[in-house]
């Protein structure tokens, strides 16, 4: 009995320790993402420049996720994660002393590429804690990242505000989220390769079930890298609102997927992966055809916070049913981050392309129906679902202590 006892804290503490990871991550982003301007300045680029530059994260991550599972095999998971996730908060750093576009491009692929490797790993070690508790909470986790995304954002814009310079703000934030990320891996579970398994394909291709969830996990990023970037250009020109409510309609959306992110894992446990996707997805439709339709900012922004509540448990659920849908949970993984990473840097332009060549309202036209998709496919990410077997050693649920 003691021993069970025992297993149970144990996990325990690795859901609470890898949560503060996610925390942890999210914070790096939001602290680079307010410092962008200075960026820009300091390296003297052009919009069109910085843009070129800003691609780079995502083809860095792209190409080192593929090598997270080795690591992890090589070293174990937890020592993968301590180095992956100190790798990730000390890149921080880079792209704040790039001097040129050339530089800028180098530290942000570096950049990009610690932070594919660090978000691969800590949601491989998610999914195994999750099955471990045989309940949701890849929900909550990715909630977590977005709370340390506002934390980080909201420490950027107060450095932005006292004109600080970026080298100096991202050089103390990255020493203090390594400390608290490398302190948090000490209890995340310690998962070791079984004797004489042999170690992943370095670039391997992900399975093809990982592929029908990514292209779940594709429609939802896309919906979310559309909103993020262009609701509030949407409410300010086609619909002439002022700067400030446009604005607010972009941080509604943000606080919307954040709350809906940790109250999640409870509906997911109460009705199951496939029936809470495809009634998010309903909602996500909901919002789209009131963006489309808006007459008065208040309908557009309802819709927008509707989308948000659509798609806040999309990603994380393609994350769990990935770790689940065969023998090699990072190898999956893998493959559905790149997925997603993909659609999230070809949203922003492709709806800004598909503007220039018609209107804001046909690009969110088009949002809408990516969304169906959700509603539509949603069986394939029955692998998440709470009643089924989970795939590997991680089947061993640990009872839960709750009454």
């Amino acid at each position: 009995m003691s021993e069970v006892v025992h297993q149970q804290r144990e996990v325990r503490r690795a859901r609470y320790a890898v949560a503060a990871v996610f925390a942890v991550h999210g914070a790096v982003t939001g602290s680079f993402a307010t410092r962008v301007p200075w960026i820009q300045d300091h390296a003297s680029v052009s919009p069109g420049q910085l843009g070129l530059a800003l691609a780079f994260p995502a083809l860095g991550a792209s190409l080192a996720m593929p090598l997270a599972g080795g690591i992890s095999h090589r070293f174990g998971a937890r020592n993968a994660l301590r180095g992956l996730i100190a790798l990730w908060t000390l890149s921080l750093v880079l792209p704040s002393l790039a001097p040129n576009l050339l530089t800028l491009c180098l530290g942000l692929f570096v950049y990009g590429a610690t932070a594919g490797m660090a978000d691969v790993a800590m949601n491989a070690l998610g999914v195994e804690v999750e099955n471990r508790l045989d309940r949701s909470i890849m929900s909550g986790l990715h909630g977590m990242w977005s709370a340390g995304a506002l934390v980080g954002s909201a420490a950027g814009t107060v450095a932005a505000h006292f004109g600080s310079d970026a080298r100096l703000h991202h050089a103390l934030a990255a020493a203090v989220l390594t400390v608290l990320g490398v302190a948090a891996c000490s209890w995340v579970l310690d998962l070791q390769p079984a004797e004489g398994e042999e170690p992943p394909p370095r670039f391997a291709l992900p399975p093809k079930s990982a592929l029908l969830i990514g292209a779940v996990g594709f429609c939802a990023v896309f919906a979310e890298g559309a909103s993020l970037d262009w609701s509030a250009v949407y409410l300010r020109h086609q619909l002439e609102t002022s700067a400030g409510l446009a604005a607010a309609c972009t941080t509604g959306f943000t606080l919307t997927m954040a709350v809906a992110r940790i109250a999640g894992d409870r509906v997911v446990d109460r009705f199951g992966a496939v029936r809470t996707v495809r009634a998010s997805g309903v909602l996500a439709v909901l919002g789209g055809l009131l963006i489309v339709l808006a007459n008065h900012p208040a309908v557009a922004m309802a819709g927008f916070a509707l989308m948000g509540l659509g798609i806040a448990v999309v990603v994380p659920l393609c994350f769990a049913a990935a770790g689940r849908s065969g023998p090699n949970p990072s190898q999956a993984i893998a493959g559905v981050a790149t997925i997603t990473y993909t659609s999230g840097l070809i949203a922003p332009s492709a709806i800004g392309g598909l503007a220039q060549a018609t209107s804001l309202v046909v690009s969110f036209a088009l949002v809408t129906l990516l969304a169906c998709g959700l509603a539509g496919f949603a069986g394939v990410l029955r692998a998440g679902d709470r009643n089924r077997p989970a795939v590997g050693p991680a089947s061993a649920a640990v009872p839960d202590p709750r009454p």
